[in-house]
């Protein structure tokens, strides 16, 4: 009897990855989130075994591998009960770069960034205003003969504080007097080593999970002009494309997550005996664990499937889209039946369940919400009208 494996080729960088994690139990993050602290351990650690350079080239000191494989790096981290959040962007900003980034700027960056002497871990594009209404975004930038000159705001932009790098979209051509709705925006690659406090404010906000997210806030920010990543304009293409990368890679750490959750719940089903026997002889307790499992399996083949399309050089929108719908689902739907499992149990926090819990609930709200996937599948599969945009919400 064989099994379907789409990531079996892959199976050393999950034991690679699984060995980097153990070093950092649920202690670790516990601590962590008790004291909102940024996990630069964990992160140091995957730096040095080389697996946030996975997407660099090797020409540019990388492991030339691609989306697949990085989704797997990502997918394992939280399989092993870590969090990718702290470092995931430096993956999926790379698709951006390594895309539509000149070589100059290339050489410049990406041999550091491979080698951690230079963090990319902010994606500034989320507004105030805006929200996922990319296009409606205020923040400008103006050429300024060799430098352009940034005003504006950005929010939810996670890891600031952490970075060097920020991969910055913002209006270069006033939204009336762009060619298209599409046309007038551009992205920047902006170095913040010397900005903040310099034209950089960041305020940090508090959330329900420790996320280390900001607002930021753009005054008379000057960079240099060479700081434009591909043609003026056109960044929201580029942006797009960055996205659906973004969108597969969040999808594979809520895989991570719903294995977790799985082995974390049936694990205790088996252990935890209520007389005289485990719960997990109980059909009310092994029904939601295994329709959570069916739902995974299903979540699972579409991740990889828009992997695949998108490593074969295509621009999997749907199919990025649905992958982050299914996987958010499946890994919230193995949460609450690994809690439920639990009972009170899950409630404490030596058991990990509550932390892993609050942090799978972010995937069905960011980095695109559920409704709003449902209403691109709506029109771009289906073509029915229209639903946002048009006064009738979402």
């Amino acid at each position: 009897m064989t099994s379907f494996d789409p990531t079996a080729e892959h199976a050393d960088i999950r034991d690679g990855v699984a060995q980097v994690c153990a070093g950092f139990p649920g202690a670790y993050w516990r601590d962590l989130d008790a004291r909102r602290a940024y996990p630069k351990e964990f992160v140091d650690a995957l730096i040095r075994e080389g697996y946030l350079a996975a997407m660099i080239p090797e020409e540019y000191g990388g492991s030339g591998l691609n989306l697949t494989a990085a989704s797997v790096i990502l997918e394992e981290i939280h399989r092993s009960g870590c969090n990718a959040a702290a470092c995931h962007a430096q993956m999926y900003t790379m698709g951006t770069l390594l895309r539509h980034g000149s070589e100059a700027q290339k050489a410049a960056y990406l041999p550091g960034i491979a080698d951690g002497t230079l963090r990319l871990q902010a994606f500034g594009v989320t507004e105030p205003t805006s929200g996922t209404d990319t296009l409606a975004l205020k923040t400008t930038a103006r050429r300024d003969g060799d430098e352009y000159v940034i005003n504006g705001q950005k929010i939810w932009t996670s890891r600031v504080a952490h970075s060097d790098l920020m991969i910055l979209l913002a209006r270069t051509t006033p939204r009336d007097q762009a060619e298209s709705k599409t046309d007038g925006l551009s992205v920047f690659l902006v170095d913040l080593r010397d900005k903040i406090g310099n034209g950089v404010e960041i305020r940090p906000i508090r959330t329900m999970i420790n996320h280390a997210t900001t607002e930021v806030f753009f005054d008379n920010l000057r960079i240099p002009a060479d700081s434009l990543i591909g043609e003026e304009g056109k960044g929201f293409r580029y942006i797009l494309s960055g996205m659906n990368s973004e969108r597969i890679l969040i999808a594979a750490e809520c895989i991570g997550d719903a294995k977790w959750f799985l082995k974390t719940g049936s694990d205790y089903a088996r252990d935890r005996a209520v007389f005289g026997e485990a719960i997990g002889a109980n059909q009310g307790v092994q029904f939601p664990l295994a329709r959570a499992q069916a739902h995974l399996m299903a979540a699972e083949a579409i991740v990889y499937r828009a992997a695949a399309m998108y490593d074969a050089g295509d621009n999997p929108g749907v199919e990025a889209n649905t992958a982050k719908l299914l996987a958010s689902e499946a890994s919230w739907e193995a949460g609450e039946a690994c809690m439920q499992t639990h009972g009170g149990f899950a409630f404490a926090e030596e058991y990990d369940v509550e932390r892993k819990w609050r942090e799978a609930r972010l995937y069905q709200i960011a980095p695109i919400s559920t409704n709003l996937i449902l209403c691109y599948i709506a029109e771009q599969v289906l073509d029915l009208p229209k639903s946002y945009g048009s006064g009738r919400g979402v």
